[in-house]
């Protein structure tokens, strides 16, 4: 009797760690809206930049209207290649879109105040 919960366990693990592995291999997908997450993401740490302090409205301006240049240039890729994006196109993407996190970080922690 107690083998066979053994051997029901191992059997269990098995299956588990072998879809496990599957599912490691399988390629991460790009999905359609992550672009738009990303973006609004940024635009929820922009906003709480200008609600607390951390960002004046001229360093707001400048890091939303990157944001918007980079959803323009996703929108016309896609229209370009029929909705799709090649894998060139989201790596590019995908770096002005690491650029610009990186520059709201800079631009939040940067010690300036608000005109008040």
């Amino acid at each position: 009797m107690f083998t066979k919960h053994i051997l029901a366990a191992a059997a269990t693990l098995l299956f588990a760690g072998a879809a496990y592995a599957q599912e490691l291999a399988t390629p991460p997908e790009h999905p359609r809206g992550e672009v738009n997450r990303r973006i609004e993401n940024q635009k929820d740490r922009i906003e709480a930049g200008l609600a607390d302090g951390q960002l004046t409205k001229r360093e707001a301006a400048r890091v939303e209207r990157h944001d918007k240049k980079i959803h323009a240039q996703e929108k016309k890729d896609r229209q370009e290649n029929g909705g799709n994006l090649t894998n060139k196109e989201k790596r590019q993407l995908n770096r002005e879109l690491n650029r610009n996190s990186r520059e709201i970080h800079r631009e939040r922690h940067n010690n300036r105040k608000p005109n008040a």
